[in-house]
């Protein structure tokens, strides 16, 4: 199991990221928000670029905004493994398209709420989805239990379609849901690691 950790629950961005690189962390998880697809905003394109120049790690963005192109077109040079984008926008087909010409990997975000079997028909065309544990744009939630049900649903259409689509889940992770997670291929997570780095072996052990 791989960890990527997320600095949106802390204050001081650049100092963040400064320490996660000199942990054992396999990524970092970029949480991008334009006000409108979530309540909160956050990362201009121009903080954006700073931060990911910053990082010596893989990076993982995940964009919580109505039009992803618009950040992704500006981005797509810098050191980014995954961009991930959410199944509830408009003209999704049109942005995995994009994406892959960019020749970034692809993960696609689903909200609680949507139903894990709307992402089936996309399994062959993407490389990653995204559960979100909890409604997506604030940190600090209660992570939402039927989760590992819609892990397992997923994974069990992963083997049956037999493709190689990461599981990625992202909300409310702590001691008392991180054994539950056999399944996920990445877990994020933000205050439980910035709270304690030490937290990013716990995480792993999960699948030594």
């Amino acid at each position: 199991m791989e960890v990527s950790t997320s600095f949106l629950s802390d204050k001081d961005y650049k100092k963040t990221i400064l320490e996660l690189n000199m942990t054992n962390t396999d990524y970092i998880h970029f949480d991008v928000m334009d006000g409108k697809f979530v309540e909160n905003k956050n990362l201009s394109i121009k903080e954006l670029i700073t931060y990911l120049d910053l990082s010596t790690k893989k990076n993982d963005v995940h964009f919580m905004v109505n039009n992803p192109l618009k950040y992704i077109e500006k981005i797509y040079l810098y050191n980014i493994d995954y961009v991930t984008v959410h199944y509830e926008i408009k003209n999704l087909d049109k942005v995995i398209d994009k994406i892959k010409e960019y020749g970034l990997k692809v993960g696609v975000s689903l909200k609680p709420s949507t139903d894990v079997k709307e992402i089936f028909p996309y399994l062959d065309k993407i490389n990653m989805v995204l559960i979100m544990s909890v409604v997506p744009g604030k940190s600090g939630q209660t992570f939402i239990e039927d989760s590992i049900d819609r892990v397992n649903e997923l994974k069990e259409e992963i083997i049956k379609r037999k493709v190689s689509t990461k599981i990625e889940i992202d909300g409310g992770i702590n001691d008392s849901v991180i054994d539950k997670l056999s399944n996920v291929d990445i877990v994020v997570s933000a205050s439980y690691i910035l709270n304690d780095y030490n937290n990013i072996d716990k995480i792993k052990r999960i699948s030594a």
